[in-house]
């Protein structure tokens, strides 16, 4: 259940944005700047590093709720002591460059082991993209069934697009796209679409049956808060063209 009123809303009407710092980044000044920003630019809630010092800054800068990502239950419960509002296991991204990958079995315990330390909390759970398709599916009904109550998907760092321009940011975003498709289908709780996502993509991925888009590195790589502001809104933009689409 999401407990989060404005949250929950976000998701019933697929306009959910979560901006997402990085799993890795601990520094202050990028994370407040990321975090500032996506308030500003009308982000639904953003995701930070399980960091206690982080989280206590972040939460005295922003009004909208806090996500904490890690790949530990004991650092996820810390986080929520620390304020945390909601927790993700993953984003997994960004530990394949390191030549570490998790199972479907490495995913579902973290997820039983975090739901036992934080029976209340709303958790959401990244879905490797390393596995097939059809694994992927399977998995996100088996975490659905253990009490995730939202699923996420990712997938940018393992496409090759092979095109500059739109054509090159549609397939940039395909993996993701198609897990969000599949597995929207087949679970009950909310799907958040994420990794390798732009004003571009978001509308295919409301499309594709997902509730919410994640955005990372369009974001957090930028050096400029106004260029940080003007990404955020033109993804709530195109969220909301995405949902009109859907609607029609």
């Amino acid at each position: 259940m999401i407990n989060n009123a404005k949250l929950a809303q976000a998701f019933a009407t697929k306009k959910a944005l979560k901006v997402i710092s990085g799993l890795n980044n601990f520094d202050v000044e990028n994370v407040s700047a990321v975090c500032q920003s996506a308030e500003i630019g009308g982000a639904t809630f953003v995701d930070i590093a399980a960091d206690v010092n982080l989280i206590k800054t972040v939460k005295q800068l922003i009004n909208i709720p806090v996500c904490v990502s890690a790949v530990s239950a004991q650092l996820l419960a810390e986080a929520v002591e620390a304020g945390a509002d909601l927790v993700e296991i993953g984003n997994f991204d960004s530990f394949y460059s390191q030549g570490i990958t998790f199972s479907a079995e490495d995913v579902l315990n973290l997820t039983r082991e975090t739901r036992a330390l934080l029976p209340n909390v709303t958790l959401s759970v990244t879905v490797p993209h390393i596995l097939a398709l059809d694994e992927q599916v399977e998995l996100a009904q088996a975490l659905e069934e253990v009490g995730a109550d939202i699923i996420q998907t990712e997938g940018g760092t393992s496409s090759n697009p092979n095109h500059s321009g739109i054509l090159g940011l549609i397939e940039k975003a395909s993996p993701t796209l198609a897990a969000a498709y599949a597995i929207s289908r087949a679970v009950e709780i909310p799907v958040m679409c994420a990794s390798g996502l732009s004003d571009v993509t978001a509308p295919m991925a409301i499309a594709s049956g997902a509730s919410g888009i994640g955005v990372g590195s369009a974001i957090n790589k930028l050096n400029d808060r106004v260029a940080m502001i003007a990404v955020v809104r033109s993804l709530v933009e195109a969220l909301n063209s995405g949902v009109a689409l859907t609607v029609k």
